[in-house]
């Protein structure tokens, strides 16, 4: 549905504004419809009784003496009861006691009365009726298909009547003016009807505007412009919480676009690194082919050193490519890449100490333990991790004057392993990028001692599948410090401490 739809184009039948026309009115043709048949209905009875009522005021016009002669065969009754009753297209017949006709005059048009049952008479003759001030009356049809109508007027005494007396006429000029008012009400059921549908129709495109607003607004919305936001103040529940959602929905889209962005650019880098890192020693290792192949192979030393280039390279190179699968196992299952276990972590630093003492070689090395607690871990994952921060300290710390303290402590719902050095230090702007894959400080110095730029995206990766987390803190000239935080194994499960 275009914004044109809603705003000023004409109505498609597929538009909300078509709909929502086309239902209101429905709903108010409806209403008429219904008030129109009650009133009708209404209309037709209350007039009806109108005119039995003013019918029965004729007849007890008449004196009783007279209606009580027609009973009586009295001669006097041969006069015809319609003169004095003055009741045009009117019928007359007398009923005894019994529910018979005594007497009948006829209609000049409408031929005699009609016959009721005789028990219809016997009901109209009930005295409780008489005393609820019920006019009994009947609509009926005569011999030609005219609806007449027919009142029974009790003859004597309330509580004893002698008889009744019939008297039936013509309605047509009660139902020409039923049939006045049903044309004057469907006249002005129409004429409000359209009436409505003018003003509907301005009021109804006004109302919608805040969504014509949102289709122009969604219609300009593209990948390149994913801040755009709707208007959710509109005045109007409904479109407000629609716009609330829709602007939600663009919040995730935004998000989700960023990071894809960011996922390419990190993987572009990646592969540009990983490339870079690939070639450096492949290049080597081809320069000191192209040597031996133009003739060093027949010098014994130029051969020696050769060799030992290429097995330095290869070695690198094999290093750079296990690296570069450790990582790539634990992005896919963090869960599969350890092997966790339940035990205590000083051992393993207790029986690398060793070995940190022969790579920190004349530097100052500092081991405490403080925390004896229970962790899951894998062993060997781990003395990577004390290996990785261990080297990477060696390699910023002076060889003479270095000195680096690795101590392990209790912690907030776990331990820490802190490796702390007073080397260089880290330059402010360095430090959000420290655990960036290839991301190095100073390019040809780590390069010169081996570093590929994926020791701390290695270690950071570990801690995180053993659940843990690893941050750094750093003074220029003044050294730095990585702090490891490992949960107790009975906080394995639970989410790493803020």
């Amino acid at each position: 549905m275009s914004s044109k739809s809603i705003g000023t184009s004409p109505l498609p039948s597929r538009s909300i504004r078509f709909h929502i026309m086309v239902r209101s009115l429905f709903i108010m043709s409806g209403l008429l419809l219904v008030i129109g048949i009650l009133q009708y209905v209404y209309m037709k009875e209350f007039m009806y009784s109108n005119k039995a009522v003013s019918l029965q005021s004729q007849i007890r016009s008449v004196p009783l003496d007279e209606w009580l002669s027609f009973l009586e065969d009295n001669p006097v009754a041969e006069q015809n009861p319609l003169e004095p009753l003055r009741i045009p297209d009117s019928s007359v017949a007398i009923v005894d006691k019994a529910g018979s006709i005594k007497k009948e005059w006829a209609d000049l048009h409408h031929g005699p009365p009609p016959h009721l049952t005789s028990q219809a008479y016997l009901d109209a003759l009930q005295v409780q009726r008489q005393q609820h001030g019920e006019v009994p009356y009947h609509i009926i049809k005569d011999s030609q298909g005219f609806p007449r109508l027919l009142v029974l007027q009790p003859i004597g005494l309330p509580e004893k009547p002698v008889g009744l007396v019939q008297v039936t006429t013509s309605i047509r000029s009660v139902r020409d003016v039923l049939e006045r008012q049903l044309a004057t009400f469907v006249a002005l059921s129409l004429l409000a009807l359209t009436g409505g549908l003018l003003t509907f129709l301005p009021v109804l495109r006004k109302t919608l505007i805040p969504l014509s607003e949102m289709v122009q607004t969604v219609e300009s919305i593209n990948a390149g412009n994913l801040h755009l936001r709707l208007p959710d103040q509109n005045g109007q529940s409904e479109t407000d919480r629609l716009a609330a959602a829709f602007n939600s929905m663009l919040q995730r889209l935004e998000n989700a676009f960023a990071a894809e962005q960011e996922a390419k650019e990190q993987m572009r880098r990646f592969v540009a690194d990983a490339s870079h890192e690939l070639r450096t020693p492949l290049t080597s290792i081809h320069g000191f082919l192209e040597v031996l192949l133009r003739g060093a192979a027949h010098h014994p030393e130029q051969l020696q050193e050769a060799l030992q280039s290429m097995h330095g390279e290869s070695t690198r190179l094999t290093k750079l490519v296990q690296d570069l699968l450790l990582l790539a196992k634990i992005d896919k299952a963090p869960t599969l890449a350890v092997q966790l276990k339940k035990m205590e972590l000083h051992p393993l630093l207790i029986e690398l100490e060793p070995h940190l003492q022969m790579l920190a070689g004349l530097r100052s090395v500092q081991v405490e333990i403080a925390s004896h607690a229970k962790l899951q871990i894998d062993p060997d994952r781990m003395k990577q991790v004390i290996l990785n921060l261990f080297q990477n300290a060696v390699q910023h710390t002076d060889p003479n004057q270095g000195s680096i303290q690795v101590s392990l402590k209790d912690a907030e719902r776990g331990i820490q392993l802190i490796v702390k050095d007073n080397g260089s230090g880290i330059l402010p702007e360095h430090l959000p990028h420290l655990f960036e894959r290839f991301y190095r400080i100073d390019t040809a110095r780590t390069r010169a001692l081996g570093g590929s730029g994926l020791g701390l995206a290695i270690t950071q990766s570990i801690v995180e599948a053993h659940g843990g987390r690893i941050s750094a803190t750093s003074e220029p000239g003044k050294g730095s410090s990585f702090t490891v935080w490992l949960p107790f194994a009975t906080e394995q499960k639970e989410k790493a401490p803020s």
